[in-house]
């Protein structure tokens, strides 16, 4: 005998939205997922930030088709009632159904092999020249190439961090551990902490860690009402040293981006060894210890001081490129404010999202990333797919009238200063730190 099945509202599901109470649908039925979000791989900061909404596009997204089967057990029972999906909805899934059923996500190809194998040849140079030449002009070309080796790491890290580049969580996670931890000094625990936030709640102004930088930069005059960060729990005060740095924040991007390491360096200490709870913490904090033992090593044998604080800031400032990279993907990209909803995610990930485009044998340097809005659709894909798909998410984007944005490198760089320069003279006016001109705030503030 069939069991007559149980409904529950949009509205009622949206009652389980908060901390010991998060309830979300998924293809209309609804699941407690209270006790998994402290065990789940990605944290609970997904389940914060979508909990009392139907999150199937985000799921599909960010699962492998075997996480299915892990659901039943957390099944309660209920389905949503007034469940509907859009039709930008249905073309996302069915666009993700063929690509799994092409293999996309497993093709991981050789681009990580070539990676992995430039990080240590680059390695090997690095401490090569400084140990065998007295040139400051070698030393100088070792700081580079330390800072190309950053970057080219940070690119595995951040793919091996989305299951991309090994065939198992364990494998993946020591591939973490050593491209982030022990290589670049930035915590695996502290960017997937903060990375999962940004993909789920991409360019919101109160959601994602990505755009909370105040008081060095804000993004839009919208930060001026000095809003809360729901990430990290506490207000983002926009006060007169505040006004101060966003008022010349068009001057000073790119010489903060130069020395943007310091801040990821100090973010990571303060999360190993803060109250949080830390996955896998020990095996962080002793990635960790091992950058701060050879990087203070490999410095101390340049022969003085002069040349010590040169090879570490050039290679800061080469490294500074992936900084840059990665605010021009966002910075001048529509905002919002307030948690993302789950039910349009499709729209979300577009709206808040630009590409880079560059030629194909440039895709080594932005490490897949300038797909970025590929990348955010289908966080699995490996990089090495990215450029196979882009047209066809041009084409979805087309037909549904969704922005995509690809602009040359130069060209983004001109538009994130252009956002920037919009916010920094609107805090310039000291009588009037909110813009009256409410359509004119609409068209010029992203949001």
């Amino acid at each position: 005998m069939e069991v007559e099945k149980k409904y529950i509202t949009s509205e009622e599901l949206l009652k389980h939205n908060k901390p010991g109470d998060l309830w979300i649908s998924i293809q209309g039925k609804v699941y407690n997922v209270t006790e998994w979000a402290k065990v789940h791989p990605g944290g609970d900061t997904p389940f914060l930030n979508l909990a009392g909404h139907d999150v199937t596009d985000a799921f599909i997204a960010y699962h492998p088709g075997t996480a299915w089967a892990y659901l039943d057990r957390l099944f309660t029972g209920f389905h949503l009632k007034d469940f509907q999906v859009s039709e930008i909805s249905k073309d996302y899934r069915k666009l993700a159904s063929e690509f799994s059923k092409q293999g996309l996500f497993e093709k991981k190809g050789h681009v990580i092999m070539y990676s992995l194998i430039s990080v240590a040849v680059m390695m090997f140079l690095v401490v090569y020249g400084v140990l065998k030449s007295e040139s400051v002009l070698v030393h100088l070309g070792c700081a580079m190439i330390l800072g190309m080796l950053w970057i080219q790491s940070a690119y595995v890290g951040h793919d091996s961090g989305h299951s991309n580049v090994m065939s198992s969580r364990g494998f993946n996670k020591l591939a973490q551990i050593l491209s982030g931890n022990c290589l670049t000094g930035i915590s695996i625990a502290w960017w997937k902490w903060t990375h999962n936030a940004h993909h789920i709640s991409c360019n919101s102004l109160d959601h994602d860690p990505d755009l909370q930088h105040i008081p060095v930069f804000a993004v839009s005059a919208t930060f001026f009402r000095t809003l809360t960060s729901h990430f990290y729990g506490r207000k983002l005060k926009f006060d007169s040293l505040a006004r101060f740095f966003v008022s010349y924040q068009h001057f000073t991007f790119y010489p903060v981006m130069c020395v943007a390491r310091v801040n990821l360096f100090v973010q990571t200490l303060l999360l190993l060894f803060s109250t949080r709870k830390v996955p896998d913490r020990a095996l962080n904090i002793m990635g960790i210890l091992v950058f701060w033992t050879w990087f203070p090593l490999l410095v101390s044998y340049l022969p003085n001081w002069p040349e010590r604080v040169m090879f570490v800031l050039a290679s800061f400032a080469v490294c500074s490129l992936q900084h840059i990279q990665f605010c021009l993907n966002h910075f001048s990209a529509n905002v919002y404010v307030g948690k993302p909803t789950g039910n349009d995610w499709f729209e979300k990930q577009t709206s808040g999202t630009l590409d880079i485009s560059c030629s194909s044998w440039m895709d080594w340097f932005f490490g897949g990333l300038q797909f970025q809005l590929e990348h955010h659709l289908f966080p699995r894909m490996p990089r090495c797919q990215l450029r196979k798909i882009s047209p066809i998410v041009v084409e979805l984007c087309k037909k549904h009238n969704l922005p995509y944005r690809s602009l040359s490198f130069w060209d983004a760089n001109v538009r994130t200063i252009r956002t920037l320069r919009t916010a920094a003279l609107q805090a310039r006016d000291l009588t009037n730190p909110v813009p009256k001109n409410l359509l004119w705030e609409a068209v010029n503030t992203h949001g």
